[in-house]
Order: C-alpha cells, then structure tokens, then sequence
C-alpha cells in the first residue's frame, strides 16, 4: 500500500536516488540561481548574450547600492513590512475566534457557517479584480496600505479559519469541560486554556501567510499605482523602462525582497513543521 522506504531497498535504487536528487534540485533551484547570477553582473551581459558564463565583470557591490540607495526600494520593503505584519496578525487572530467557535459550540448553522468559509477559498481571486478594485475606490481605501491590509485580512481569514477549525476540534475536549465545571468562563478558557495548545498551529499559519502576502503580486498591482503603497513584489517594476529593462537590478532587487519570507521560514521551522504534523500520528 505505502512505498519501501528507500533506506530498505537495494544499493542501486539508493544509488540512483542519492544521484538523481541532487540533480533534480539544481534544476528546481535553477531560476534562483539564474537571479542570483545576474544580480552580480553588469547590464551589458544580458544585452550580450552572456546568460550562463562567467560575469565579465562583477558588479553585486554596485547593483545593490543602486537597489537600495538609488531607487524606492526602502520604501517598497517598509510598505510590504506595513502590509504583511498586520495582516497576518488581523487574519490569525479572527480565524482563532472563529475557529474556536465552529470547532468547540454546537449549533444549528455551524456546518453552513463553515462551508462558507470554506467555499470563499474556491472562488478564483481573478473574477474579484474589477469589483474588489470598483469597492476601494468607492471607499477611499485605493492605492493605500489599509486597503490592501482590510482585502488581505478578508481573503485569508476564510483558508486561516478552516486550519484553525480543524486543528482546534483535534484537541482534547475534557480539558474545556473541566474549565467549565470549575466555572471559568468562556473568553477564559479561550485564552487560557485553547490559546496556549495552539501555538504550533498558529506558528505554522504565521510563516504560511506570511508568505502568501509578502509574496502577493496580483492585488498589488490592481490595488496600489505607486511608491506610497506598493508593496516589494509589485516596485521591483520600477527598474524598467519604456525602452530597456535593467534586468541586474531587478534581479537584486528579487533576492532582496525573496529574503524576508525565506529568514522566516528557516526561523521559524522547527515551529512550522510541528504545526503540521502535530495530530498526523495517534
């Protein structure tokens, strides 16, 4: 039913796995790379054809000066820090209220209520631009941070509920029952009961939407036309022209803005993959 675990198969099928897995990661890796290497090269190699070969001459030093201290680059990475943070806090903290109520009382509407939830996360984000766009116009909130934050907030509260939900039906439920019978009181035992055992949980949601929102092109660009409000992913535009494109800048500033969701990641690991394994095995 389940494969052998390669470490109960044969010498050659551990060899051809040890030596086809670091070449299946080079090629994953490879647009990275390709990033990497022209965010050290000068302009005039892409204009050369030197793709792949060796920098003619190294430039990483002036490519990120220019990244940062020549282009709205600090802007668009302090907006996206704007953006990111209370969203993600916005959008933790309704899904656990939420959560808590779908998965702990019982009432009629409860399944309803959750597959609504559910079913917000189905709807393709594409058909929402012009009447998500025509909202924020018609309520001030257009090319602002706080319109970009309120419509995140909105779009992720629906995924962030159904994890939660789950998660929070998974626990055991004698604990709620003897905070009740010792009288304590239900905001109560959300926070000090629910909250704490939901820690892996909310730390493996923190790093996912973090990354979903930092990483977010398409609402940026619909919802915001300039340096006051555009996030990282949507100014890293900025470095072309009507007639040229400076693609060594943009590839900096990609590794730039591709920082902060990555150092989150690596901080935030041994959280993350406790949140979603944690109820896998029992």
């Amino acid at each position: 039913m389940f494969p052998t675990p390669i470490a109960k198969q044969s010498r050659s099928r551990q060899l051809t796995y040890q030596t086809l897995l670091p070449v299946a990661l080079i090629l994953w890796l490879l647009p990275l790379i390709a990033v990497a290497l022209f965010s050290i090269k000068p302009g005039s190699d892409f204009a050369a054809g030197n793709y792949w070969g060796w920098p003619s001459s190294f430039e990483g030093l002036t490519n990120y000066g220019k990244v940062f201290f020549e282009s709205n680059m600090p802007r668009y990475l302090m907006n996206s820090v704007f953006i990111t943070l209370p969203t993600v806090l916005g959008a933790i903290a309704l899904s656990s209220m939420a959560g808590f109520a779908l998965g702990i009382y019982k009432f009629k509407g409860n399944l309803l209520i959750f597959f609504m939830f559910i079913a917000g996360n189905f709807v393709p984000f594409q058909i929402l631009m012009v009447p998500v766009r025509d909202l924020t116009i018609s309520l001030g909130m257009y090319d602002s941070i706080q319109g970009l934050v309120l419509f995140h907030v909105a779009f992720q509260t629906g995924f962030c509920t159904l994890f939660m939900r789950n998660f929070i039906r998974a626990l055991p439920f004698p604990l709620i029952e003897a905070a009740r019978v010792e009288g304590v009181a239900e905001w109560r035992i959300f926070f000090f009961v629910v909250l704490p055992l939901m820690k892996p949980a909310l730390a493996a949601l923190a790093v996912l939407v973090f990354t979903f929102i930092w990483n977010d092109y398409f609402w940026a660009v619909v919802l915001t036309q300039g340096p006051s409000a555009q996030p990282v992913t949507a100014g890293i535009t900025e470095f072309n022209s009507q007639f040229r494109a400076a693609y060594h800048l943009m590839s900096a500033g990609s590794i730039v803005a591709a920082f902060p969701p990555v150092a989150m990641f690596f901080l935030m690991q041994k959280h993350f993959i406790a949140g979603l394994t944690l109820g896998a095995v029992k």
